[in-house]
């Protein structure tokens, strides 16, 4: 490890906390997310001088979250900071969920100095082994002059393929230590990453142009890299085009606005189980598609996506495209252009079926939307949250079998307005979630949806939203349950064992944001619910309205979910 040299004035040298904060400016990083810690000042020191925030929360789990959401939000990479051992540690969920959600963060955890490597330090564990399964990069800074360096490098694997974590360990010997300023490499912004989009193979793309153009009954699925890529326009120039039905889940909610003629969500089942061209973008085959088992085995079945690992895992394909999905739909729709009408004419009697079919299952659904029950029907609660959006919320979904509710009902009126953990199903992203968007664009109104449960696991950090005056319209839908996990060991083990291990206290969050600083209001009679939202927004201040809700009613995709089963 490099050491302070005499011969250099102390102008000429830089330490290596400052080295990362320069690198970090380079990267366009305008705050860290951060829990305090002995190991890690330096970069503190470092963010003071580069003119980045340093935003401290109450635990780490919630800075790592925060860091995920902050790049879904701005399309940058978010950077979390936080101490060795049990700081790092804390950090793993938020890491492990960004990298399910294919979001690209930098985690930087501090670590026992390298002169002590092996001795016992205070706090020292081997981060960078557990963090390599659950990281696109994961490595030690070795060295002060390469600490710049490391971090440009982190953040160029954060966005080899599909986007993703990475992490590094910076010793506490490596960060403190100055260097000559010319033996350190500090990237220059926008010098040491290459562009990675593609628009994929041309003859790929225009096999899918050919395909679309002669379907009769076509359907697209618009997921999260849709908005990762900014393919908004993109997707909703191909659907009108060529007048195809379109579906969306994850961050790809709100591509089109609810009420647009291609905007479709009830229906779905049904369009994948009888069209003949299925086109998913960006997308995997997971457990939320019935790992592909869901799509028509007579369709064929065009997958678009980032990375091309994805692309035909867990079911056969039809035609496979790795590129970047702003780009090739954008491509598909060009090689589609000029021929006649390219199919669109013929396929309104099948987006007429479809309209038909959402329509019967919303008729189906009217009566528990509008229900007067109390306790309060989820999906009236949901049902309200909906009217209360407008086109600048947005909305941020944390927990089990409620947002599951919401998943069905609540549609964004914007794209990028939606946020929930992705595949990894994390409970306690609400509240990151909600600094992270509210810091990125403080112009925006956010709504956020929290089970009781899922509030319960990042909740304290309420408090950091107010000590920063970040206004948001928070509900908590309040059953004193895991609700999720109690029907299903209800369906597995009978009614007699449905409340081991997943019953929680009757907590009245209303007061709890109250005694934070904030505004609270409790709930019972479902008619108070959108009055209580709108003096929740009139507030200016962090909320939560504290409604309770029927806790024998269960989502239909609780009660689908092949586990109960």
């Amino acid at each position: 490890m490099p050491q302070t040299q005499d011969a250099h004035p102390a102008q000429d040298l830089i330490s290596g906390g400052h080295l990362v904060a320069k690198a970090l400016k380079a990267e366009g990083v305008d705050r860290v997310y951060t829990l305090c810690g002995g190991h890690i000042i330096d970069i503190y020191d470092g963010c003071v001088d580069e003119g980045i925030e340093v935003v401290d929360v109450r635990h780490e789990q919630v800075a790592a979250h925060a860091a995920d959401g902050y790049a879904r939000i701005t399309g940058k990479p978010g950077c979390a900071v936080v101490t060795a051992g049990p700081g790092t540690t804390d950090a793993v969920t938020g890491v492990a969920n960004a990298f399910r959600a294919e979001s690209p963060m930098l985690l930087i955890g501090g670590q026992g100095a390298l002169s002590q490597h092996r001795m016992g330090s205070l706090q020292d564990l081997p981060h960078v082994d557990m963090m390599t399964p659950i990281t696109k990069f994961a490595a030690t800074v070795p060295d002060t002059t390469r600490a710049a360096d490391m971090v440009s490098m982190a953040f160029r694997e954060c966005y080899h393929g599909a986007p993703g974590p990475s992490f590094l360990e910076i010793p506490r010997d490596v960060l403190d230590a100055k260097v000559p300023r010319e033996q350190a490499r500090v990237p220059r912004a926008g010098a040491y990453r290459a562009s990675t989009r593609s628009a994929g193979d041309p003859e790929a793309v225009e096999r899918l142009a050919d395909l679309l153009v002669h379907a009769r009954k076509p359907a697209v699925l618009l997921g999260s890299q849709v908005w990762t890529t900014r393919g908004t326009e993109a997707a909703v120039e191909l659907v009108r085009t060529l007048n195809i039905p379109a579906y969306m889940n994850g961050a790809g909610r709100g591509t089109l606005p609810p009420g647009d003629p291609h905007h479709f969500q009830l229906s779905r089942r049904y369009a994948f189980s009888h069209a003949d061209v299925i086109v998913i973008v960006g997308t995997p085959f997971d457990f939320r598609m019935g790992y592909g088992r869901r799509l028509s085995p007579t369709a064929t079945v065009v997958q678009i996506d980032l990375d091309y690992r994805t692309v035909g895992k867990n079911r056969d394909i039809g035609l496979g495209i790795v590129g970047d999905a702003s780009l090739v739909l954008s491509a598909v729709t060009q090689a589609a252009s000029g021929r006649t009408d390219g199919g669109a004419v013929r396929r309104k009697e099948w987006l007429d079926e479809l309209r038909a079919v959402e329509q019967a299952a919303l008729g189906k659904r009217l009566p528990q939307l509008r229900s007067d029950a109390s306790p309060i029907h989820p999906y009236r609660l949901v049902s309200e949250i909906n009217d209360f959006l407008t086109e600048d919320s947005v909305y941020i979904g944390d927990g089990g079998d409620i947002v599951t509710f919401s998943g069905q009902v609540v549609q964004p009126k914007s794209p990028g307005h939606w946020m929930d953990p992705g595949p990894l199903g994390t409970l306690g992203v609400g509240i990151p979630f909600v600094l992270a968007a509210k810091q990125a664009r403080p112009d925006k109104e956010v709504v956020a949806l929290f089970g009781d449960g899922a509030f319960s696991l990042t909740g304290w950090d309420f408090e950091t939203l107010v000590r920063y005056d970040l206004p948001f319209v928070g509900i908590v839908g309040n059953n004193s349950s895991m609700n999720q996990i109690r029907y299903g060991q209800a369906a597995k083990y009978g009614k007699d064992r449905e409340r081991v291990g997943n019953t929680l206290g009757d907590v009245p969050y209303d007061q709890f944001a109250r005694i934070l600083g904030g505004y609270g209001e409790e709930v019972r009679d479902p008619a108070d619910i959108g009055p209580a939202l709108r003096r929740a927004r009139e507030s200016g201040k962090p909320s939560l309205i504290n409604v309770w809700v029927d806790p024998d009613a269960y989502a239909p995709g609780t009660m689908n979910q092949t586990m109960y089963k």
